[in-house]
């Protein structure tokens, strides 16, 4: 009995969370608004002595999707045409995508992050330590932002590689080892 009201109780609070989340305009705030009260539930499962069982093992399942959704958001914001190009043109198996893409789709998004993207990382840094309650659940989030931008530009420059012609951009590409740089240097914030 005790377990089922248990259950019931942490059905309502969820619910709750979500329709006060849905208070704020913008899909962005409300995942923030989410991960913060999230965050601050298992904060207090664990303080309360005991591992929190389910219920502590749900919030962090819950916890876990909502970081996903906010990283694909904020990366969005800053890098959506690089995205959705990755998303649509490249695929894990290069001899069916190579054919896809050409010179003129790719050269633009190569040239556009290598202006912007330190100043894009810049700028998610700070709207994460301005969003996050919890310092240490924000680096984290930042460093799994930066990792996923990482994985993205990755797989744009494997594209490139295959690309005829691509070759001539190779002096416009950022190197790994230039972004792997920054996010350490982001990840030793704390």
């Amino acid at each position: 009995q005790l377990d089922l009201n248990l259950e019931r109780l942490r059905m309502a609070i969820e619910d709750l969370l979500v329709k006060l989340a849905k208070m704020f305009p913008k899909p962005k705030m409300q995942t923030v608004f989410l991960i913060n009260n999230y965050d601050l539930t298992i904060a207090i499962l664990k303080e309360a002595g005991t591992e929190g069982g389910k219920t502590q093992l749900h919030f962090e399942e819950v916890l876990k999707s909502n970081i996903a959704i906010y990283v694909e958001e904020v990366l969005l914001e800053h890098f959506s045409d690089l995205i959705k190009f990755v998303k649509t043109r490249t695929s894990e198996d290069p001899a069916s995508s190579s054919d896809k893409a050409n010179i003129g789709d790719v050269e633009p998004l190569v040239k556009d992050f290598a202006n912007r993207w330190k100043a894009a990382i810049e700028l998610m840094h700070k709207d994460v330590i301005t969003s996050f309650s919890n310092f240490l659940c924000g680096m984290e989030i930042l460093k799994a932002a930066l990792t996923q931008l990482l994985l993205y530009y990755t797989r744009l420059t494997e594209c490139v590689k295959r690309v005829n012609g691509g070759s001539v951009l190779n002096k416009d590409l950022v190197s790994i080892s230039s972004i792997l740089y920054e996010i350490k240097k982001y990840s030793r914030t704390f």
